[in-house]
């Protein structure tokens, strides 16, 4: 009996939805995997060190493409402490950060194990490393940073409120015109604050800076002076007499292409043509470097 052609026709099409949908992004998935362990070999192989990465950007690896958001968490901790073990101890460690920050115990772990790595630890961040990611930048021997990258205050928060505001209650009010869970809370934030500026203290005192010039900078970043989403600058970071480089190198910036955006039906709302440009001899003007 002849072939029924409707029956090869939905086939087909089954075929193609199982391998467009499922199985086209899984090779998609692999493919962009190897080339970034082959982006972080080179950076290994140029710098002689062990290349870790922690970078948090949104990507659309879930079903259908829909967008995973990411942070500092208990498994990034596990990770990179694996990773730590698994260095000599005269191998240098060069950390690329990318991230808006995460859960502080995570963060803490991350900083006390590079802290302790007896080679130089270089931090660095292409982009941002706010919170969480600040605190761990703090851990590094050298803080290698773009130009126009930022880190963040890393004061405490208690729940989705500032520790330092919820201090700022106390001030404002009479206690017998505070609620209990906000007395609670006020007990809580103190401990925290108390708790982070300490732990900054000896985090870097622990990597030879003065006591003084240690609890300055412990003063300025966790006590609530900026907001949480305060962006601190390099020259900021220079004047509080932290060691910054901007010397990134383009292999750091070469890697970071390789971690997508969320797929999106809308146009980027910023573009530009993706080549590099030079001024072209005795012109005004920019001719592309091809």
């Amino acid at each position: 009996m002849p072939a029924d052609p409707f029956s090869y026709f939905f086939n087909l099409i089954w075929f193609l939805f199982i391998f467009f949908v499922v199985l086209n992004p899984l090779f998609k998935k692999m493919a962009l995997q190897r080339a970034r362990e082959s982006a972080i070999r080179e950076i290994e192989q140029k710098r002689g060190s062990r290349v870790i990465t922690m970078i948090h950007r949104q990507e659309a690896m879930g079903f259908l493409g829909i967008p995973i958001f990411r942070f500092i968490n208990i498994e990034d901790s596990e990770r990179i402490l694996r990773a730590i073990r698994m260095t000599p101890d005269d191998m240098p460690i060069d950390l690329i950060i990318h991230t808006p920050g995460g859960l502080a115990l995570a963060a803490t772990q991350i900083a006390n194990a590079l802290a302790k790595h007896k080679a130089p630890v270089r931090v660095i961040i292409p982009h941002y490393a706010m919170s969480g990611g600040t605190l761990i930048a703090l851990s590094a021997d050298e803080i290698i940073m773009d130009e126009n990258a930022v880190l963040g205050p890393v004061d405490p928060q208690i729940g989705q409120m500032p520790a330092a505001s919820i201090l700022r209650v106390l001030e404002q009010k009479n206690v017998k015109d505070i609620d209990d869970q906000t007395l609670i809370l006020a007990d809580v934030s103190k401990k925290a604050i108390e708790q982070m500026k300490d732990y900054l203290t000896k985090l870097l005192t622990s990597k030879g800076m003065d006591k003084d010039k240690a609890e300055h900078i412990a003063q300025e970043l966790a006590v609530g002076k900026f907001t949480h989403d305060y962006p601190l600058t390099v020259d900021y970071l220079r004047q509080l007499g932290l060691k910054v480089k901007t010397e990134v190198p383009q292999e750091v910036y070469d890697l970071m292409d390789l971690y997508e955006q969320p797929v999106s039906s809308q146009p980027p709302s910023v573009q530009y043509i993706p080549v590099p440009y030079k001024q072209a001899p005795g012109s005004k003007g920019t001719s592309a470097n091809r």
